[in-house]
């Protein structure tokens, strides 16, 4: 198969690709503007931690509730105003949150916010690959890496908020209008039109229409997407959530340096998220996401074989580098897979993707509880090897080849 050689970007091309890296980094910033308050409003509402836990679950259960209606709503509406819309309704929600007094209320918010949030995930990736189509190279991962750097900015907006004695209100209305007018203006530079115009390659000069025709293959295929996926999740979970417990419990680290764990495992994160793009474009989705698996199997196996403060802090980093691709790559395969309606694939591994990061933290206690931590973190480098057995379902490396019939002008 003949593949067109890339082409030089068109400016509106360019503006979109801003305008996409806009709205993940408005993503990625919204909700970490709430978590480092969590702690005083759960104090205001004097919950214990039980109650805590549910409260904040309330979050992720939306995004699971309500996730699967984002395909119909990118057809529907198309995938930027999705995306902006949705960011809009995340920011009022959470910014509604701290300013109610009950903890079902809060619950409520919570779940209408992580619902929003649903639908922003699902619709700015699907108008981040719409573009990558049209650069005719991978710069999804790109993406992933603002998002990363909208949610370290967040978390820095939370804490000079917090320094300055801002009540939670003023605080979360200010950032909330703030990234909502950011998304609005992003709007305005995004691709107008279909998002399934360029979807599809032509055969004998008629495009193939995309009708649902789901078989056993896709299935199949969507299923290993989604564990791709999860084992990139699992290493983002288990490191958010057990990298400090880990260090510090297992490993006797002072709690300063027990912190380091999770800022190992974002920060290979966001490397390799750097990196990705030229990765995928040299050796193909298939190839860096072996390699990834490899990395986390490796990593955290021998952080975990041999237990050392400095070898748990380097498993981590590797995990975080070997994951960096894994939920762009399975987004991107499952958004390009024939048969399916637009956005339908990526909605899919997107919403299932959203149910392992919610089941990831009881799975990991459970067996920490009956054999220690040290057992429960076994999930990461079997998240690994997983990924390692199932890249076969993407991409390998395309080679670029020019159209035979058009020659290209010199000069």
């Amino acid at each position: 198969m003949t593949v067109d050689a890339p082409t030089r970007p068109t400016p509106e091309l360019r503006h979109a690709r801003v305008a996409v890296a806009a709205l993940f980094l408005t993503n990625g910033a919204l909700f970490a503007n709430l978590v480092p308050r969590f702690p005083e409003i759960k104090d205001g509402l004097g919950l214990d931690n039980t109650a805590y836990g549910l409260v904040t679950a309330a979050f992720p259960a939306g995004a699971i509730v309500v996730g699967l209606a984002a395909a119909w709503m990118i057809r529907r509406f198309g995938s930027a105003r999705a995306a902006v819309a949705s960011t809009v309704l995340t920011a009022l929600a959470l910014f509604a949150a701290v300013l109610v007094d009950d903890a079902f209320a809060l619950a409520g918010l919570l779940f209408a916010a992580g619902a929003a949030d649903a639908v922003t995930d699902v619709a700015q990736n699907a108008h981040g690959l719409r573009v990558q189509r049209g650069y005719r190279r991978s710069i999804i991962n790109s993406f992933h890496a603002l998002w990363s750097i909208g949610a370290v900015a967040g978390g820095a907006m939370a804490a000079g908020a917090i320094a300055l004695d801002l009540s939670t209100g003023a605080h979360l209305g200010a950032t909330g209008a703030l990234w909502s007018l950011a998304a609005i203006v992003a709007l305005r530079y995004c691709l107008p039109g279909r998002d399934d115009e360029g979807a599809t390659e032509p055969e004998g000069g008629l495009a193939v229409s995309r009708r649902p025709v789901i078989g056993v293959r896709t299935v199949l295929v969507l299923t290993a997407l989604v564990a791709v996926a999860i084992g990139g999740t699992v290493v983002e979970n288990v490191g958010s959530t057990w990298a400090a417990l880990f260090l510090a419990e297992d490993l006797g680290a002072p709690a300063t340096l027990a912190a380091t764990g999770f800022i190992a495992m974002v920060g290979a994160q966001f490397v390799g998220r750097l990196i990705g793009d030229r990765l995928v474009d040299r050796f193909g989705q298939r190839g860096v996401a072996r390699a990834g698996g490899v990395l986390i199997a490796v990593g955290m196996g021998l952080a975990l074989a041999f237990p050392t403060v400095p070898g748990a802090v380097a498993g981590f980093a590797a995990a975080g580098l070997g994951s960096a691709t894994l939920v762009p790559a399975a987004m991107h395969e499952a958004d390009e897979l024939p048969g399916l309606r637009a956005g339908t694939g990526l909605t899919v591994v997107s919403w299932l993707m959203r149910l392992g990061f919610l089941l990831t933290p009881p799975l990991v206690g459970l067996v920490a509880d009956a054999a220690g931590l040290r057992a429960g973190l076994l999930a990461v480098p079997i998240a690994g090897v997983t990924v390692v057995l199932l890249a076969g379902v993407l991409q390998v490396r395309r080679e670029t080849v020019a159209p035979v019939a058009v020659r290209q002008p010199v000069g």
